[in-house]
């Protein structure tokens, strides 16, 4: 349900004086994910891409499809070269993309260097052959794509996950719930049409293999499918959908149809899966332990599922040999799955008894995902939280008894009392009322997704907070997004109810709002769920204005509306959403080192693209049209362009790769449209000159709905740019802004086909 209201008054709230506290906390490394001490300013540093596997990327390709190399070059932001073969690449290849062309690499590709090369074998299914079974076998991965749907976007996801740059896995179990739809059609052809809707509120996409049907010259199905033909199913299935893809061989004896008689058969297929980038690895239990060690070995930077189903209505959550299972599944395992059939309702709270004392005796564990199967069994559903599965209506048949879909799920919650309706608001300024029609949107998933929550879209002053505080204050508030951010510093200092909260310590400041000091979205959470959390503190909140801080505090905690048991979390959204947009089409090793520029007419619209750019690893960041706070400009690698000579300075660094760190790679615009003649005017000064095959990136995140003087991103493509507008970022921010405020999945392609703009 949605509505779009006018600012009405505030109710009048005692300020309050709140001591400052700084607690102490430890900061995540933004490279490599350590612990470390604080950074530079107590500022914290945030968990990004990581720099992944360093060596020698090198492409094995089909004949006359060489060009390949050149756009897996440009994807992870180097140059490239053909060689002639493994032995012919050496350490002057360090920093290039190497092309091997498949004939002459299957001559010494078994003797290469493992250590300092990674071998991928790149196959074009649109030539009608299948991959060389001795290139598969001998690479350490393979990409197989068609010549008319390949898209730097498919290349940026295989390399981005296989050489680790980007990790999917932590970020999913850091989420309060997580889901998984299982695609039960004999061909993925049939779930492309509905595959956005398929996946709402689903965090990843299951391809059932042993349900897949390949058709035969006679008219029949092969009983069990090719590799050739799952390959080329799992590519379809990638190429719509960003989700990470789980990889399921289900046997006869689990409910499936892959046949048992041949265990080695399992690891052909799974670990294949492995080499083509998938991310979540299903491996049954009843394998044998030198498979499942060995495809654990194996794995990459692909996750394990080992997965244990019983029919049988025998077992028993409170016995010995449940506990027995658990255990040997997380020997080899990153998630252990564990499903049975119950007979007694009264087995759901056995299974609860369960799940709790595995978390308590066993708190290195890998995360476990234990449900019961059947009508009987719904009930688990509901409280699983990690990776549970679920169906939809359009799916032809369900893959387990007893599935439900998220809608289902999430009405079951709101019935249970455990999933309470809340007021979210959409906090807007009379400037941006563009962000209005958002309303309906919401709206959309939050029926859906089955969710009770009532959405509204709020105006509150250009300069004024009173009317932000009296809607956080209430006690069925659920959180809120503003549009455009603001300050945290005029939030609390504007706001006695901001800064009492929390026993006087201000809200919780997550890392991102720590570093830029912006906060585009409120999060209501419980006291007891960020208490372990390294990304978040108090806010240091500043004096009130009245000087009898015991009596008014109490006073103003008193009288708000807001449970005590919550707290209210300061989030930035935009700069992942600003992240998301940028590693699109370009793996994050792209940026890493490199130069960019942002231009805007303040430090606050500046905040987030240069947070995401520092996430990106960029070594320096050129700076026009404003200042950066003391703080920032500490943090990050600044250079103001002051004069004429200092960009031309940087112009003339662009001679890669010599001196590929020095010129601007990227160029991000938060300037107005009325400016846009400047920005093109930028954007052809730092254009590629000269024949290069070389591409940069250009950002526009000025609202593309009002008119301007010509159009930066056709200046920028016109220049060798890559370019993306503010729409591309909007939806991978409103993706990011679902996810904190209702914690739900709704796929980026889902938000574009929504809004009018499908993604393909």
């Amino acid at each position: 349900m949605v509505s779009i209201q006018q600012a009405e008054p505030a109710p009048a709230l005692i300020s309050a004086p709140v001591p400052s506290t700084k607690p102490a906390h430890r900061a995540i490394d933004l490279v490599k994910g350590r612990t470390t001490s604080p950074a530079v300013g107590n500022l914290p540093l945030l968990r990004g891409p990581r720099n992944g596997d360093t060596r020698t990327a090198v492409i094995v390709f089909g004949q006359g499809q060489e060009k390949i190399v050149a756009v897996f070059a440009e994807v992870l932001g180097k140059s490239y070269r053909v060689r002639n073969g493994f032995r012919d690449v050496s350490s002057d290849d360090r920093d290039l993309v190497v092309g091997i062309a498949a004939t002459q690499a299957k001559s010494d590709i078994a003797a290469r260097d493992r250590t300092s090369i990674v071998a991928i074998n790149v196959h074009c299914t649109s030539m009608g052959m299948p991959p060389d079974a001795y290139l598969s076998a001998q690479c350490d991965y393979e990409f197989l794509y068609t010549e008319a749907l390949c898209s730097r976007r498919d290349i940026s996801r295989f390399v981005s996950h296989t050489l680790g740059q980007l990790n999917h896995h932590e970020t999913l179990m850091a989420k309060p719930r997580t889901y998984f739809i299982s695609t039960t059609f004999p061909d993925v052809h049939a779930a492309l049409p509905n595959i956005d809707i398929l996946t709402v509120g689903a965090d990843a996409v299951e391809i059932r293999v042993d349900l897949l049907k390949e058709p035969l010259a006679d008219g029949t199905y092969a009983p069990v499918p090719s590799l050739s033909y799952v390959g080329e199913q799992v590519m379809l299935l990638r190429q719509r959908t960003e989700l990470p893809i789980i990889f399921t061989t289900r046997c006869t004896a689990e409910n499936g149809r892959f046949p048992m008689d041949n265990p080695d058969l399992y690891y052909e297929y799974l670990y294949r899966a492995i080499q083509w980038g998938v991310e979540y690895i299903d491996v049954e239990i009843w394998l044998p332990e030198r498979i499942r060690r060995r495809l654990y070995e194996q794995r990459g930077s692909s996750r394990i599922m080992s997965a244990f189903h019983d029919f049988s209505g025998t077992f028993k959550w409170p016995s010995a040999r449940a506990e027995a299972t658990f255990r040997e599944s997380a020997r080899f395992a990153d998630i252990v799955k564990m499903i049975a059939i119950i007979n007694d309702h009264n087995e759901n709270f056995e299974l609860e008894y369960f799940r709790s004392k595995i978390k308590a005796e066993y708190p290195d564990a890998p995360p476990l995902s234990a449900v019961n199967m059947g009508e009987t069994g719904q009930f688990s559903r509901t409280l699983n939280r990690v990776f549970t599965p679920i169906t939809h209506p359009l799916l032809p048949i369900i893959a387990a008894p007893g599935q439900l879909s998220a809608s289902e799920i999430n009405q079951a919650l709101a019935l249970l009392g455990q999933l309470p309706r809340k007021n979210i608001y959409g906090i807007n300024t009379p400037s941006s009322r563009i962000s209005t029609p958002q309303a309906p949107f919401y709206g959309k998933c939050f029926n859906e997704l089955g969710l009770p929550h009532h959405f509204s879209v709020v105006e509150r002053p250009l300069k004024g907070f009173a009317s932000v505080e009296a809607w956080c204050n209430q006690k069925n508030f659920g959180g809120a997004y503003l549009y455009p951010a603001v300050s945290f510093q005029h939030l609390i200092s504007n706001s006695a109810f901001f800064a009492s909260i929390n026993n006087g310590t201000g809200p919780i400041l997550s890392d991102s709002v720590k570093l830029i000091g912006m906060v585009d979205t409120i999060v209501v959470q419980s006291k007891g769920s960020f208490s372990a959390s390294p990304a978040l503190s108090s806010a240091p909140s500043s004096p009130g204005r009245h000087q009898n801080s015991e009596s008014i505090g109490s006073v103003a905690l008193s009288q708000s509306g807001l449970p005590p048991t919550t707290v209210l979390v300061f989030e930035n959204a935009a700069w992942k959403g600003i992240l998301s947009t940028l590693t699109r089409d370009f793996a994050p090793s792209a940026y890493s080192g490199r130069a960019a520029v942002v231009l805007a007419s303040n430090s606050d619209d500046a905040a987030s693209p240069l947070l995401a750019l520092k996430a990106l690893m960029v070594s320096k960041i050129y700076t026009v049209g404003f200042k950066a706070s003391p703080a920032v400009a500490r943090d990050f690698n600044l250079e103001p362009f002051d004069s004429l000579e200092s960009m031309q300075k940087a112009r003339t660094n662009d001679a890669y790769p010599a001196n590929h760190g020095a010129s601007p790679f990227v160029v991000v615009s938060a300037l107005a449209p009325e400016k846009s003649n400047l920005v093109g005017m930028l954007v052809r000064v730092f254009g590629s000159r000269g024949p290069s095959t070389f591409r940069k990136v250009f950002l526009d995140l000025a609202d593309g709905s009002f008119p301007r003087k010509g159009d930066p991103k056709l200046i920028a493509e016109q220049c060798g740019f890559a370019a993306y507008g503010a729409e591309d970022v909007m939806a991978f921010t409103t993706v990011e802004t679902l996810r904190l405020l209702v914690g739900q999945n709704v796929p980026y392609s889902f938000v574009r086909l929504a809004s009018g703009r499908p993604m393909f």
